[in-house]
């Protein structure tokens, strides 16, 4: 999960290097540092604990350099501290990873490296065993080549060898990587975000194969050294898109970017007003013949599945499970040659779904793939892949991106409603129709709901404790609120099917608890406001989010937002505005940064 970012070629590289961490600096903040080939070819080392401010304010801005790597740290293995960020340098070698090593122990122990390190990291030891060969045969590809095939695990790393200056050389499996030459000079990051100021064009780096990235081209062999053409994709959005544009905070600009992104991924999917995925290349035939789907994602992702389960199950009378990532790759699922499974990933590179995928086609199963990133190694191991069309999403806690693989959740059910003749041509249209307009009901909220979330968010900032709650569909909305209030306010924060209140969960609720109730699904709204009834007599303040033109009595709730939709299913979009305000305004009541929340990183590349 952490940034990388290198650069050789005739621009000076400490200023490249350092502005590509700070936009990979949602990848991991714990740490940062870089390593600079200086004009007298001596390699300039510079690491420091904290974001990426603090390394910069410790770089001898005197520096002459063209060539450099940089890093910003989510620490794994070993604390925070200089010691353990990136780059590690080890006698010939300097060298930083994204990823893990899994036997670093064991090469410790193997090649007599134990109290040799200075650090507490398994970089460190990666670098060791590199250095080792360099030593050995001073060759760097026959050194590379030799490391990783010992290591086990995933890595993406950078190298810098002292005596080969001007030139870094990459290689990576599993953790992400995308590089670019330029007339400017050769590039490679972890996130295009960083290559974006430079370049629009990039390449994908595949799995173990070798980079040297020169100031005039980027070279790449296989492990045999047999040369390897890369193949080359366009960003779809400019620079614009990975700025803050006047507002305070990432989170913020994404929230409000939701209207613009989920018309973008819906629009282009309808064809006579009816679900339409024939420019992807997927068969109506994964979709009419699957007995069963089976949604793995994680975190946010896996809660947009849960409503995805509830729409289909309801529209399409078929199982739907919805799991875990990490759990299911250690489970023995129950999915065959007709189970269509969908992966849910923003980044296209979490480990956990990445292996789910994996096993899922070695039981035979199709994988289809909803991803934002183009390229990804989740799309492209894919049997068909969905982009979301979110551009880049660089808050950690993710709001655009939940809203568009929702969208696209509702595409499927529309067009699987189609092809399986669940519904008439007609209704299809009725359905996708509120679909589109759902773009409305969210500049809806946007526009009108900001102080009025403010407001609440100031009076429960300092709770300890938050809980939310809702029956059918509104559970499904509660369990993405819940994961956003604990992860940028750090209040606790869980949610709970309402109707199960009374089987324990009540005993946690006391006065001025607070409790965001979810009341939109017509079928269980009088069940849902009894149960209200239950944790308000027990003091908690409640903050109660009905359709609109509802009539709920004052002693129901202490505040009420109405979101303006007229069918159920369609409530999710103006709800998830609501709770993702109420998440971001109660993080800044705090005076956290809600675009960095501790401990956490965007693209979760590790296990």
């Amino acid at each position: 999960m952490c940034g990388i970012i290198g650069y050789t070629g005739p621009l000076q590289a400490r200023g490249i290097v350092l502005l590509g961490l700070s936009q990979l600096e949602y990848r991991g903040y714990d740490s940062a540092g870089l390593a600079l080939f200086t004009e007298d070819n001596k390699i300039y080392l510079q690491k420091k604990v904290g974001q990426v401010s603090e390394l910069e304010k410790n770089c001898d801005k005197s520096i002459k350099s063209h060539c450099g790597i940089g890093h910003t740290r989510w620490a794994t293995h070993g604390g925070v501290t200089d010691a353990n960020a990136h780059p590690h340098m080890v006698g010939s070698v300097t060298l930083l990873h994204n990823g893990i090593i899994e036997n670093y122990h064991t090469i410790q122990k193997q090649y007599g490296f134990e109290g040799l390190t200075t650090s507490e990291t398994d970089t460190e030891v990666a670098a060791q065993l590199i250095n080792y060969y360099y030593q050995e045969y001073q060759d760097p590809y026959l050194a590379i080549r030799k490391s990783i095939d010992i290591i086990e695990g995933s890595f993406a790393f950078c190298i810098m060898f002292n005596d080969i200056p001007g030139k870094i050389f990459a290689v990576r499996n599993v953790s992400p990587m995308v590089a670019s030459a330029t007339e400017q000079g050769s590039f490679i990051a972890s996130d295009v975000t960083a290559l974006i100021p430079y370049t629009r064009s990039y390449f994908v780096v595949p799995e173990y194969h070798i980079l040297t990235l020169t100031d005039t081209a980027i070279e790449m062999e296989d492990m045999k050294g047999n040369r390897v053409e890369p193949e080359l994709m366009e960003v779809s959005w400019d620079v614009e898109a990975a700025q803050k544009n006047g507002y305070p905070h990432f989170m913020l600009k994404e929230i409000y970017e939701q209207p613009e992104v989920f018309q973008k991924t819906v629009l282009p999917r309808l064809l006579g007003g009816i679900p339409d995925f024939s420019a992807e290349g997927i068969p109506d035939s994964i979709l009419e013949e699957c007995k069963q789907i089976q949604i793995v994602a994680c975190g946010t992702a896996m809660y947009a599945g849960m409503v995805g389960r509830a729409i289909i199950e309801q529209k399409l009378r078929i199982p739907v499970t919805v799991s875990v990532a990490s759990e299911f790759r250690y489970d023995t699922p129950l999915i065959d040659e007709h189970t269509l499974v969908i992966v849910i990933s923003q980044s296209g590179e979490t480990i956990d779904t990445l292996a789910a995928l994996r096993l899922a086609k070695t039981c035979g199963a199709k994988v289809l793939s909803i991803v934002n990133v183009k390229g990804s190694t989740i799309a492209r191991e894919s049997d068909y892949v969905l982009y979301t069309h979110a551009g880049p999403e660089i808050a950690v806690a993710s709001t655009k991106a939940y809203m568009v693989q929702l969208a696209v959740l509702y595409l499927i059910t529309g067009r699987m409603m189609y092809v399986r003749k669940k519904a008439s041509d007609e209704e299809i249209r009725e359905f996708t129709s509120n679909l589109l307009s759902s773009t409305d009901t969210i500049q809806h909220m946007l526009d009108t709901i900001s102080q009025k979330v403010r407001t609440q968010a100031e009076k429960i900032a300092f709770s300890t404790d938050a809980f939310f709650i809702g029956r059918g569909l509104d559970y499904a909305f509660s369990l993405e609120g819940a994961l956003k209030m604990k992860e940028i306010s750090y209040i606790h924060a869980e949610a709970y099917a309402a109707g199960e209140l009374k089987h324990g969960t009540i005993a946690l609720i006391e006065e001025n608890v607070p409790v965001v109730a979810l009341a939109t699904q017509d079928h269980v709204f009088n069940k849902t406001i009894s149960n209200i009834r239950e944790v308000k007599a027990r003091g908690a303040y409640v903050i109660l989010i009905t359709k609109e033109g509802v009539s709920v009595s004052d002693d129901v709730c202490d505040i009420h937002f109405e979101v303006p939709v007229k069918d159920d299913c369609f409530s999710v979009f103006p709800c998830a505005v609501v709770l993702q305000m109420l998440a971001y305004y109660t993080a800044y009541a705090k005076g956290y940064d809600m675009d960095k929340p501790r401990n956490l990183a965007k693209s979760v590349t590790v296990e």
